[in-house]
């Protein structure tokens, strides 16, 4: 039923640009802020980027700021996460999370995707 699908991971060089896509289905995605955090090997989960339900705000780790931008699409209920400028230090497992505005007592609400692998290397 509820999926969060990334995908647009891959191998590039120091420099290159990547965009990654998260494809939501199954739940309202106009209810939900959607965040990318990532994960590098030996290092805990970090938030990259956030951006609203509605998508009027966004925030950045320092570590991407000025080279990362977060952006949605309503109609195709898809978040993005845009990526230049990539360094070595970027290499990690991205992961598409969906946060809702209103947190249910009787089930699970929020949502995280299976993750995508980003290798920047020469």
């Amino acid at each position: 039923q509820v999926q969060l699908v990334e995908s647009g991971g891959g191998l590039v060089q120091p420099g290159g640009s990547l965009r990654l896509s998260c494809a939501a289905s199954g739940f309202t995605f106009s209810n939900y802020a959607m965040s990318w955090y990532r994960q590098a090997p030996g290092k805990e989960r970090e938030l990259v980027a956030r951006i609203t339900s509605a998508g009027g705000s966004t925030n950045y780790a320092d570590s991407v700021k000025g080279r990362f931008t977060i952006s949605r699409d309503s109609a195709k209920n898809t978040v993005y996460l845009q990526m230049n400028s990539l360094k070595p230090e970027d290499t990690a497992v991205y992961y598409c999370y969906a946060e809702p505005i209103v947190k249910l007592a009787w089930r699970r609400n929020d949502y995280w995707g299976q993750g995508t692998q980003v290798t920047v290397s020469s």
